[in-house]
């Protein structure tokens, strides 16, 4: 019998065991979940929880339901992370960073809307440049609730804080990020990004977006890396014998 612990949501705990599972190879493509009965007995919960765990790995493109049948591991299982493996992770040995701003503003809707905020809320931002050597250099902005700043005075420092400022926040306000989102795109540079990366007009670059919740899915951070082209930051990984793409 699994157990629940800790203060993370139940159904996040069962959706996480399961997506090790589906990671580590135990459930592979094709293969079918428990279902939510089964889930509820395990775990010793209601099954409205057991759905609710189903229903945060379908979202998450992990899994798929069939009607009528069950609930299976997606045939085309793909892990896409960003170069840094740590949400809110420090910069990389070696790595200069220069804080370009640090201050309190009223947040553009865009980050409003992804912090859970009303409309025209105070934000506090801060957006660095960070290089290595004659490696590309990449854009990282971070947007945290206004009222984080007074809980979390590094947030306005303009000089760049050791280990990065996502653990001074969470020290901060006692909560730290349970859930993470991500979204990788691409766009044509802004005249901002052209001039602090050396790209020259017009330049293509690749944007992730990340946004951090608690365990109580309430928004913590916001965050925008900009990477230049040509730098490799996206590893995929996928089963060759549900992959057809790459037989052709």
């Amino acid at each position: 019998m699994a157990e629940i612990r800790g203060a993370v949501p139940k159904y996040l705990q069962i959706a996480g065991h399961l997506r090790e599972l589906i990671e580590g190879g135990e459930l592979a493509p094709g293969a079918e979940v428990p279902s939510e009965r089964e889930l509820a007995a395990r775990w010793k919960v209601a099954r409205p929880t057991a759905a609710k765990a189903l229903n945060a790995l379908r979202q998450e493109g992990i899994v798929r339901s069939r009607r009528g049948s069950g609930t299976y591991v997606v045939e085309r299982s793909a892990l896409i992370r960003e170069h840094a493996p740590r949400y809110g992770a420090p910069s990389a040995a070696g790595e200069s960073v220069t804080v370009l701003r640090a201050e309190v503003l009223e947040g553009p809707q865009e980050v409003t809307d992804a912090l859970g905020l009303p409309e025209a809320s105070t934000v506090t931002v801060r957006k660095a440049l960070c290089a290595a050597g004659s490696r590309s250099a990449r854009l990282i902005t971070c947007w945290f609730p206004g009222a984080f700043a007074d809980a979390a005075a590094p947030l306005l420092r303009s000089e760049p804080v050791p280990g990065g400022v996502s653990r001074d926040v969470e020290a901060a306000i006692g909560r730290a990020p349970a859930v993470v989102r991500e979204s990788v795109g691409a766009r044509l540079a802004t005249d901002d990004e052209r001039r602090h990366l050396a790209l020259s007009s017009p330049s293509a670059v690749l944007i992730v977006h990340r946004i951090g919740l608690d365990a109580r899915g309430v928004a913590l951070e916001y965050r925008e890396i900009v990477h230049p082209p040509g730098r490799g930051t996206i590893q995929q990984e996928y089963f060759t014998s549900s992959a057809a793409d790459f037989r052709r």
